[in-house]
């Protein structure tokens, strides 16, 4: 598993994750906070497959997540902003099958 090598301070951001309430800290990297806060489900592939982070660099596209209403978006490649929606991305034959 992943583990963060940064302090954790600064100031405190609230997102939302498929409706639940998440914190992190301003300036922390999107994968990295929800991984922080338990997260490891991003989205499900065919089969109700769960997917995550994987390569945390862009490459594999493991950790797309909707992000504000914008599908396709790679969380490891995103930084959180206050107020941030983010909802798990499911397949088309696996939608709201997803559990985590």
């Amino acid at each position: 598993m992943f583990k963060s090598t940064m302090p954790e301070n600064g100031r405190i951001v609230h997102l939302q994750f498929d409706g639940e309430a998440i914190t992190a800290f301003d300036g922390d990297n999107l994968a990295a906070a929800l991984l922080r806060a338990g997260k490891v489900q991003f989205r499900t592939a065919a089969k109700n497959d769960p997917r995550g982070p994987y390569c945390m660099m862009g490459v594999c596209f493991e950790c797309l997540v909707e992000i504000d209403g914008r599908p396709n978006q790679q969380a490891c490649q995103m930084t959180v902003h206050d107020g941030m929606i983010i909802q798990r991305q499911n397949a088309p034959d696996s939608a709201g099958k997803a559990s985590g």
